[in-house]
């Protein structure tokens, strides 16, 4: 097949579109939620929902925020992935491997990440602010989380009553 001149730029939305889609019914599927159940949360209707997954349909940002919602994920990861932010320059290596770690929810990936630089921050604050810093982003990292485990807890209710 010859490419239309001009065309590189639809057919590159056109594939963010679909890999939107993609990673939305991955997440889904991940956390073992239906798509009755997540477009409900999101509030949107079932067929929007299967249209945004199957790569018919571009979810706005307000859109995609309500299913990260539902999902319980990173707006910002669902984001990226449809080419609405540019990614964050990591200067981790510890970072870029909990980004790219397969097995890992960007809900967890999240938490880990927020853990993570909370120790940094710790680590590199002066001394005389150290133990209030220190205080303040372990209080912070607890409360991430306690809500990740709480998070985990509901996603195990849901497929229970499911």
């Amino acid at each position: 097949m010859v490419p239309v001149p001009g065309t590189d730029g639809v057919e590159k939305i056109g594939q963010a579109v679909e890999d939107i889609g993609a990673y939305i019914r991955r997440q889904r599927e991940g956390a073992e939620v239906s798509l009755r159940q997540l477009a409900k949360v999101a509030g949107i209707s079932n067929p929007y929902l299967s249209q945004i997954e199957r790569g018919l349909r571009k979810p706005s940002a307000e859109i995609l925020a309500q299913i990260a919602t539902g999902l319980r994920i990173s707006a910002e990861a669902l984001y990226v992935r449809a080419g609405i932010l540019e990614p964050r320059e990591s200067s981790s290596p510890v970072l870029d491997a909990v980004a790219a770690d397969p097995d890992l929810s960007e809900r967890q990936k999240q938490v880990l990440a927020d853990i993570y630089e909370s120790f940094r921050r710790g680590n590199v604050a002066e001394p005389a602010s150290s133990a209030a810093t220190g205080t303040e982003d372990t209080v912070s990292t607890v409360e991430a989380v306690v809500d990740a485990a709480v998070a985990v807890d509901e996603t195990a209710t849901v497929r229970r009553s499911s």
